[in-house]
């Protein structure tokens, strides 16, 4: 039998990213899914480690490297280490669920670990090419940037939260080292990078350039700041300063939604409907949701110490969960998946990045057939997600079990939507 051997292309690489992060996600939720259905606590557990350590990882090692890359030429992709990356980042799910289920933190750390010397390359070719006033020249790569720099973080954190529950009793690790914690901080390099590429594929084409460059370069600071200044206020405990930056951070959000169904509106009345954009919008949607529901965990927090389980009081807690779910199956899955619907297209037929470095890459890439199939799944994935949130306020575990499925194969849909028009395409 003939051994397969990489063909070292840069459009092989991309089909992978896409099917193991599509996978991962769609994992993700029927894990969690079924967890609710058959009350297994190991699945429970598991489910939003396969879906930070898998596709978060996955995000910002391939798909970030190509936003930066495409404009920065001096940052080669080597196909070669991409995909170690991915084989890497597999084995790595492999050890945190071998590790949740049989509960070994030693286990856990090592793949904190193994995730930071991982993401420390990237860092350490960007710093190597790349000058700080060339970085901070470009607002969309200072998001990028900083979305490497958080993912090394989070990493850190599922290092010593495996160490801490090794080690209980030991004070060398922080009190706020907690699961909690550590979703919340991998959450961050997601978020961040989807405010990246708005900036270069949507408002950085404005006729108003100059003034969408100060006000997203001011959003960075307000974005990335506000997030920092908020970890250290629920970590001291100041309520009114964690309401007054939640706040800021909602007019923010709530600045970005409108500004950006105006663009869109114009966008689609001059070309065409472009089901990418309306994945983003629909994340900036769920984002707004995401804010208000965090403002109301916050108002409810009052109180209670951070990193107490559960968070919240037990007739509260379906708001933690809206808060989490809305984040996390709407404003980064959505808007991923609206990313992925524009770079991955750019990416394949040509084996390189320079339809994402033209202003082809909004183009009627894909075909009308696909276009029209991407917007039932943004429907589907809407309206689960929507279920979900609501079946946590109703504490419904059937309608929560029925959507979770429902979102993950609406996930999965991506890979037949998309993968065959890849392939003919090259």
């Amino acid at each position: 039998m003939k051994q397969y051997r990489f063909d070292g292309k840069l459009s092989t690489v991309a089909r992978l990213f896409l099917l193991v992060s599509v996978i991962v996600i769609t994992l993700a939720s029927f894990f969690g899914a079924s967890g609710v259905m058959t009350g297994n606590h190991f699945i429970l557990k598991l489910h939003p480690y396969i879906f930070f350590i898998g596709f978060g990882n996955l995000a910002i090692l391939i798909l970030n490297r190509y936003l930066t890359a495409a404009i920065y030429p001096e940052l080669k992709i080597d196909p070669h280490k991409q995909l170690r990356y991915i084989y890497l980042v597999i084995l790595s799910l492999v050890m945190i669920t071998v590790a949740v289920a049989m509960e070994w933190p030693l286990l856990k750390a090592l793949t904190g670990l193994l995730l930071m010397i991982l993401v420390a390359g990237p860092i350490r070719e960007i710093f190597t090419t790349l000058s700080i006033p060339k970085i901070w020249k470009e607002v969309s790569v200072r998001y990028y940037i900083f979305d490497v720099l958080f993912l090394l973080n989070a990493n850190l954190g599922l290092f010593t939260l495996g160490l801490k529950e090794a080690f209980p009793h030991q004070q060398i690790i922080p009190f706020f080292v907690t699961q909690s914690s550590y979703f919340l901080g991998s959450s961050f390099p997601l978020s961040i990078s989807v405010m990246g590429f708005l900036y270069t594929y949507a408002w950085s084409k404005s006729s108003k350039r100059e003034l969408v460059k100060r006000l997203f370069s001011l959003w960075f600071y307000m974005f990335v700041g506000g997030v920092l200044l908020f970890l250290i206020l629920i970590l001291t405990g100041n309520y009114l300063g964690m309401m007054l930056i939640s706040h800021t951070l909602l007019f923010g959000v709530i600045a970005l939604l409108v500004s950006f169904a105006l663009y869109l509106y114009n966008f689609f009345k001059k070309n065409f409907h472009h089901p990418a954009l309306a994945f983003l919008l629909s994340g900036l949607a769920l984002l707004f949701a995401t804010s208000g529901f965090g403002i109301m965990n916050i108002y409810f927090l009052k109180g209670i110490a951070f990193g107490t389980v559960p968070p919240l009081p037990i007739d509260r807690m379906w708001i933690y969960h809206a808060h989490t779910h809305a984040a996390l199956l709407g404003w980064i899955t959505c808007s991923f998946i609206g990313m992925i619907y524009i770079v991955i297209p750019s990416i394949v037929p040509s084996s390189s990045l320079d339809t994402l470095r033209s202003d082809s890459a909004l183009s009627a890439i894909l075909g009308e057939v696909t276009r029209k199939k991407a917007f039932r799944q943004l429907t589907a994935l809407l309206l689960s997600a929507t279920a979900i949130i609501v079946a946590f306020f109703l504490e419904n575990g059937t309608l929560l079990s029925i959507s979770g499925l429902i979102f993950g194969g609406s996930v999965c849909f991506l890979i037949i939507n998309l993968l065959p028009e890849l392939y003919r395409k090259e």
